[in-house]
């Protein structure tokens, strides 16, 4: 299981991977992977989630990048102390992969800025190949 945790400006990242055998087809190179992410605001200043960028690379090295609106359809508001959790998931054509990216926050009070994603890991359990 992959797992990572950055902080930027007072916002934490944690996120957590997992394999789903059950939705993944090896023998048609099809290995499907959700993700966990919790967003903590632990700034003094109420935050907004506008978008996403996410950068997927696979076994052989070949990246994808993903832009959007906000996450799971919703561009969230935290207050400080306030957290967001939400799960997605990231097919691949090969057993393991990493991802990572960055959110763009809205403060109430100041400039927009980048949240840091830091990268983990998607991977086929060994025993399962």
């Amino acid at each position: 299981m992959g797992h990572s945790v950055s902080v930027t400006r007072g916002v934490r990242v944690e996120v957590s991977s997992r394999y789903l055998a059950e939705r993944s087809q090896p023998a048609q190179d099809f290995y499907f992977f959700a993700y966990r992410i919790i967003i903590s605001n632990d700034s003094s200043d109420a935050l907004q989630l506008i978008s996403r960028h996410w950068i997927i690379t696979d076994g052989r090295g070949q990246v994808e990048q993903v832009r959007g609106s906000g996450v799971v359809g919703k561009q969230p508001r935290l207050q400080p102390g306030e957290k967001f959790e939400y799960s997605s998931f990231c097919p691949l054509t090969t057993p393991r992969g990493s991802m990572r990216g960055s959110y763009l926050m809205q403060a109430d009070q100041g400039p927009s800025f980048e949240v840091e994603i830091a990268s983990f890991t998607l991977e086929m359990p060994l025993e399962l190949n």
